[in-house]
Formats: structure tokens, C-alpha cells, sequence
């Protein structure tokens, strides 16, 4: 089993001749990288100018980059309760072979992660049996019924980086601002799914000529926005954290980044569909492309890119949300929301490269430092003292997404033949390769 070879031990190992690329210190530089057990020993320029150690292994970067491994600040896992469509194994495999090293999942699991048990389940499962690092999200509210909030504090205490209710927004107002004015207390972070709820109803597309073509119920972007500027306010009052993953409409980018204008303490993703679909995927009914939030118009698509280009957008997240073909291949109202996406986020996101839109070491920061530091997990930095948590990039390999090689369980995405420019080669978590072993 591949998890046997991921839990020997890891060897010392030279990277040299690369491009190394570090956000959070700025470094963009050709260089040379040690690391010995899970860490990261040494890093910079100079190093190997006299050629690698011979007590190392050796990997020749030459013409290639190395940075830190992705962290993926969104992702649904499955496991427990429907293993059928994901289990932290397969999706660790997925998330290897896109870069990724550290995942943060939600708590949409069955039981909900709303307690210790819960957490302290998935941190063992994913020792035993993932690729990479997966933290554990739990709940703002108990069963994310929002009704009563967890004990946040005792979690928090527990190794959880940040709380939500997944695909479930809080949409009780007083409860929400008692959930941050809480958050505030303990300096935690909130994170809230951007759609109100009685306002999103049973739509199941964008709201727009095509959804009446299709004769489909909406979802119209001002459930986007509604709620993110009730929360924006709430959260100012309260003088708390909170992060948006997944803002899809102009107007969302256009409130989130007022509220940073005048100091909010708000972060806000988004995932790689928002920027790289519209609902135009949805002719003919199709399914794969039906997400919450919904894909939206081209104006809106172009709002969240340019959002990723300035900054307004933190984070790109993949909003992984694998589902068993059976619950897709559905009449288009009866089919589950989500597309898979581990493996989607680097290939779509280094768009913002090629087209000279983002600096490399800019677009990576969003996938790497970002995340780091904005829920407060380790890695996201080459630095010395810092976890071996690596990627290798080949910028200029030319290739096409197809959601049929998928190495998750689930191949529920609209991408047959879509042209890319650039992948991961190797991945490397606490110093062990655990996909591409051979640059």
C-alpha cells in the first residue's frame, strides 16, 4: 500500500539548480535546498555551489522550481459517512499529485465535527492513512443546525485552525455575532459560506437569462452579497476575524474589499471554477458543473479574476467536493452540488502567470503563505527550522485537465481536454516524496 512507502523514514535529501520561490520571504532565486528528516536544514543561492552532499540523496531541479507544498483551505474529505465518494487516502493521493500538501477539511462529515471525538478521529485516520497533512475544520454550530454554537474554545485548544459550517451558512444574525464577539475572545477565526440561505432557496444555478432558458430555479447573486455584508458589519462590530472561501459575484469582491478599506479584519478565497467557468457549463444540463455557489456570468468571472490580481482574494482554495456518479448522472435539480478539484487549483491558477496577469512568486502566495498564515498551520515558507513540505513545478509542460484521470475516487468535474500549462512534478511532505519521486 502507498502508505507504507510514505511512512518511511525520510532521507536526507539536496535539491539543486532550481528556481526557488518563497513567498513569505520574498526570495525568487536560483538556487539549492537541504532537508533532513521533516525539516527543512538549509536553504539560499549559494548553496551546493561546490555540488550536493554526498551523504544525500540528489535531485537535479534544473529548469524547474521549487517552492512549499499548496495548502488547500477547502476541501470536502467524506470520511466518516460516505466513503463511498472520498476517503482521506484517495483524496491525499489527489492532492499530491497537485502540489498540495496540507489540507484543511470541512467538518460536512457524518457525524459532523462538532466535537473532540470527531477531530481527534480524522487527526488519527489521517496519520494512518494520508499522503499529506489534513486538518481538521469543526463546526460553528452544533450539527451545523444553527441553533447552539460548539464549545469552540475547547477545539480550538484541540489543533483546530478555524470553525464553519461548511456549505451551511449561520443565518440566524444574533447568533452569528455571538459566535464572533466568541471568536473575538479567543482570537479564532470564522469561516462563512457566502450565501444566505432563505435568499439562495432551491435555486440551483445563477439567477439569469440562461437559468429561464433551462427552466431551472436560481440562485441570485444578491444571496452572495447579502449575507457577506451582514457579517462584514457583524464582524466589525465585534471586532473579529472572518474569512469568505468562496466570493463568485462582482458585487462580494466589491464589499470585501471596501471593508478592507476601512480595516475590517476580513480574508476572502475563492476557488479555481469562479475564475476559470461560467454558467455557461451548465448548457445542456450539465451536471458536473453545479456548485454552491453557483458558476456565474462572465462579468462576474472577470470581477473575481481581477479580485485574485489585486489582492482582495487572500486565498485559492480548491472546494473539493467529491460525489459518487450516481448522485451526479441525476435530473439537474436532484443532483448533489460540487465538483472534485485537488488537482485542479495549481494547473488553472498558474493561468494568472502565463497571461503575465500575477508574478510567479505573487500567485503563489496565495496557495502557499497565504493560507499559512491567515488560519495558522505550519509550512507555506522555504526557510530552515521550517517542515520539508515542498513542491516541484514545471511551468512550461503543456497538458489538458481531464476529470477522468482524477486520481480521487470521484471524477464529478466538466473538464474533458482542457488545455493547461504547468503541473507539480513532485510533492514532498516532512521530507518524504509522496508523489513523483523522480523529477
Amino acid at each position: 500500500m502507498a502508505g507504507k512507502s510514505f511512512r518511511a523514514p525520510p532521507r536526507r535529501t539536496a535539491y539543486t539548480g532550481g528556481r526557488l520561490v518563497d513567498p513569505a520571504s520574498g526570495l525568487d532565486t536560483q538556487g539549492g535546498l537541504l532537508t533532513e528528516g521533516k525539516n527543512i536544514i538549509d536553504v539560499g543561492p549559494g548553496l551546493f555551489a561546490d555540488g550536493a552532499p554526498e551523504d544525500s540523496v540528489h535531485v537535479d531541479c534544473t529548469g524547474l522550481v521549487l517552492a512549499p507544498g499548496l495548502i488547500d483551505t477547502r476541501a470536502h474529505l467524506r470520511e466518516p459517512g460516505a466513503e463511498h465518494k472520498e476517503t482521506l487516502f484517495t483524496a491525499s493521493r489527489s492532492a499530491a499529485v497537485g502540489g498540495i500538501t496540507s489540507i484543511l477539511c470541512t467538518p460536512d462529515t457524518d457525524p459532523i465535527i462538532d466535537g473532540v471525538a470527531e477531530v481527534e478521529f480524522i487527526s488519527r485516520r489521517a496519520r494512518e492513512t494520508s499522503l499529506v497533512k489534513v486538518f481538521a475544520m469543526a463546526a460553528i454550530t452544533v450539527g451545523s443546525r444553527g441553533q447552539a454554537l460548539t464549545e469552540m474554545g475547547l477545539l480550538a485548544e484541540n489543533g483546530v485552525p478555524a470553525f464553519t459550517d461548511a456549505n451551511c451558512a449561520v443565518e440566524n444574525a444574533r447568533l452569528m455575532f455571538r459566535a464572533l464577539k466568541y471568536a473575538r475572545s479567543l482570537d479564532l477565526l470564522l469561516v462563512q459560506h457566502p450565501e444566505h440561505p432563505a435568499l439562495a432557496g432551491n435555486g440551483t444555478m445563477n439567477a439569469g437569462v440562461l437559468a429561464t432558458r433551462l427552466g431551472l430555479p436560481s440562485r441570485p447573486p444578491i444571496a452572495e452579497m447579502i449575507l457577506i455584508e451582514r457579517d462584514l458589519r457583524l464582524a466589525e462590530a465585534a471586532g473579529s476575524r472572518i474569512h469568505f472561501p468562496l466570493l463568485s459575484t462582482r458585487g462580494a469582491v466589491e464589499a470585501v474589499a471596501a471593508a478592507k478599506a476601512r480595516g475590517v479584519a476580513v480574508t476572502a478565497g475563492t476557488a479555481p471554477h469562479y475564475f476559470a467557468l461560467t454558467e455557461n457549463e451548465v448548457e445542456g444540463w450539465r451536471t458536473f458543473a453545479k456548485v454552491s455557489p453557483p458558476l456565474r456570468s462572465e462579468a462576474d468571472r472577470s470581477a473575481v479574476a481581477e479580485a485574485v490580481v489585486n489582492g482582495v482574494i487572500d486565498v485559492i482554495a480548491s472546494d473539493h467536493s467529491p460525489h459518487h456518479e450516481d448522485s451526479k448522472r441525476q435530473p439537474f435539480e436532484q443532483a448533489d452540488f460540487g465538483m472534485a478539484a485537488l488537482e485542479t487549483v495549481l494547473p488553472l491558477a498558474l493561468e494568472f502567470v502565463h497571461s503575465g496577469q500575477l508574478s510567479l512568486i505573487e500567485l503563489l502566495r496565495r496557495v502557499t503563505w497565504s493560507p499559512a498564515s491567515i488560519f495558522g498551520v505550519p509550512g507555506g515558507r522555504l526557510a530552515p527550522g521550517e517542515p520539508a513540505d515542498l513542491v516541484l513545478l514545471d511551468l512550461d509542460h503543456a497538458w489538458a485537465l481531464d476529470a477522468k484521470e482524477f486520481r480521487s475516487k470521484s471524477q464529478n468535474a466538466p473538464y474533458t481536454a482542457h488545455p493547461v500549462r504547468g503541473r507539480a512534478i513532485r510533492t514532498v511532505v516532512d521530507g518524504r516524496p509522496v508523489f513523483g519521486e523522480e523529477p
